[in-house]
């Protein structure tokens, strides 16, 4: 098969997976967005948190031009990424009990306040910790997460139990167990892994519906500008000055 066919291929099957997503998980993302809105209504405080290739749809929310100035990234040393040595250890550290419970006590987030858990297959000790331990101090819980996972894997978490059976709202991104796309003869494993462009794209629908509540209810969504646009810092600043108090990748 042409390298030209696969790409294609991708393409379709990364489409598919967005109209599903779109279709089916509507309702869910408008709550979402629901929940957002009325936490910067409240003057609560919001973040997200991902493990491994799971932190990239957390950090695309996170101080970026048309995005909520208000999102935080929840980060847990060592497991944000490939910037860790050997790349495995990150992986490891998603499977110790208790390191969710260590950085969220450490962490500015309290009762009232929004976390999205981003998790692929929701079945390592630190995401399902971290969606518990969040609920348990009073926070809203947003899961995103391939439900299929929970009924394909087992659980590594001593209680038995996924990412999805903690949070007060489940967004299934319907990537298949294995997170590969794509197989072709001469070619012994499936590859073409879709989940971070369908979870980015979770990610962004509900920050639009945020932003559409907000305006829905006369306040003006804090939004970031591109600096790359004439009058970008300005308009930063002063959100960023109004908001301050709830902005913590700055310090």
């Amino acid at each position: 098969m042409s390298e030209s066919k696969l790409a294609g291929q991708f393409f379709d099957a990364a489409i598919g997976l967005l109209q599903r997503v779109r279709d089916e998980e509507s309702s869910s993302i408008s709550r979402a967005g629901t929940v957002i809105a009325d936490a910067v209504a409240a003057g609560h405080k919001l973040f997200a948190f991902g493990a491994g290739h799971s932190s990239l749809p957390a950090q695309d929310v996170v101080y970026r031009a048309g995005g909520l100035a208000l999102m935080n990234f929840l980060a847990v040393p060592g497991t944000a990424g490939v910037d860790v040595m050997p790349a495995t250890l990150g992986s490891a550290l998603e499977r110790v009990d208790g390191l969710a419970g260590a950085v969220l006590d450490s962490s500015p987030a309290g009762e009232g306040d929004v976390l999205v858990v981003i998790s692929l297959s929701g079945r390592n000790a630190l995401p399902v910790e971290m969606a518990m331990n969040a609920r348990a101090i009073g926070l809203k819980v947003i899961g995103v997460t391939s439900v299929a996972y929970a009924t394909e894997t087992r659980s590594r978490h001593v209680s038995g139990t996924f990412l999805k059976d903690h949070c007060d709202i489940v967004l299934d991104s319907k990537i298949a167990v294995g997170d590969a796309e794509l197989s072709s003869d001469g070619i012994d494993a499936p590859f073409a892994p879709a989940s971070t462009v369908v979870t980015s794209a979770i990610m962004q629908a509900v920050m639009a519906a945020a932003a559409g509540e907000l305006a829905a209810r006369g306040i003006e969504p804090p939004l970031l500008r591109s600096g790359n646009v004439d009058g970008g810092h300005e308009w930063n600043g002063r959100v960023m000055a109004e908001y301050g108090d709830r902005i913590f990748y700055r310090h």
